[in-house]
């Protein structure tokens, strides 16, 4: 179902509100340099501290601009199911394609837990469901056989898997079958993952480097190996520099070089150090991305 560069898309915000007319610019800039899918309110987006009402908003500012050109899988999650009822019905209103819903964090569910969470809210909700699975983040790791019963459901229709474990996407092919849509969480492993059965990759660097990412997706999708080694290894210092900090601190100043959007971040996170400043000017200077 969706394939290729999917940009985890980043929440510019001035003056401590969300910067809606740098928003709609990067997305249409996103859309242009190549990028295959959108994400709105994902991590990278600052779900965590968006109001409820700045949720909706953003999602509906994504969808607006995409206007059906890419895919919006919308972030939706959260650690209380009604609530992630309420964020995936609202999505759905709002024309996005599909939900992305992570496993719920803080509370620690079982499997059962999990398995229940995610059938409530297929059920409710007549929308795509992508589950985000990111145990770093969340505590809990979905298991394969939790994930290949809700595969059984139509509304769950793949995986964001950012457990950075690479026998699971062979494993979870083999139980939930070819069709389920695998989509890569984690940049530096990404050419790896899709060896291993994915489909694409839900990305951070994307949002500094759609082109590249875009064309190393493509690139393995035609069977290009050679463009596949050459991109990777010039964006693999560009990876490494995204998380030399809380994420989507780096990612925001990248872009703040590019001249996007302001590289604010709101508390609980911090301001990029100025090492760690230097280190992303520098990664962005050997990919390219900076004159």
């Amino acid at each position: 179902m969706f394939r290729g560069s999917i940009t985890a898309l980043i929440t510019p915000f001035k003056k401590g509100a969300v910067d809606e007319k740098a928003y709609q610019e990067f997305i249409d800039w996103q859309i242009k340099e190549g990028s295959h899918g959108l994400v709105p309110c994902g991590t990278t987006g600052e779900s965590p501290t968006l109001t409820h009402d700045e949720h909706n908003r953003v999602i509906e500012l994504c969808v607006e601009v995409a206007k059906g050109r890419v895919p919006v899988i919308a972030g939706t999650g959260s650690n209380s199911t009604a609530e992630a009822i309420q964020l995936t019905k609202h999505a759905k209103k709002a024309g996005a394609t599909a939900a992305l819903v992570v496993t719920p964090y803080y509370n620690k569910p079982t499997q059962e837990g999990l398995l229940q969470h995610f059938l409530a809210i297929a059920n409710a909700v007549d929308l795509p469901i992508v589950i985000y699975n990111i145990p770093g983040r969340s505590v809990v790791d979905m298991s394969v056989e939790t994930m290949a019963k809700l595969a059984e459901h139509e509304n769950i229709v793949g995986v964001k898997d950012a457990t950075n474990d690479l026998q699971r996407p062979l494993r979870s092919r083999m139980e939930c079958g070819e069709e389920f849509c695998q989509l890569s969480g984690e940049d530096g492993t990404s050419v790896a993952f899709l060896a291993h059965g994915g489909k694409g990759c839900i990305s951070v660097t994307a949002n500094i480097a759609p082109r590249l990412c875009a064309q190393l997706q493509d690139a393995w999708h035609l069977g290009a190996y050679e463009d596949v080694f050459r991109i990777r290894d010039v964006l693999s210092p560009v990876h490494d520099a995204m998380f030399i900090e809380t994420n989507p601190a780096p990612v925001k100043f990248g872009a703040s070089l590019l001249g996007k959007c302001d590289p604010d971040v709101r508390l609980p996170l911090a301001p990029l150090s100025m090492k760690a400043k230097a280190r992303v000017e520098e990664a962005m200077r050997g990919a390219g991305l900076l004159n």
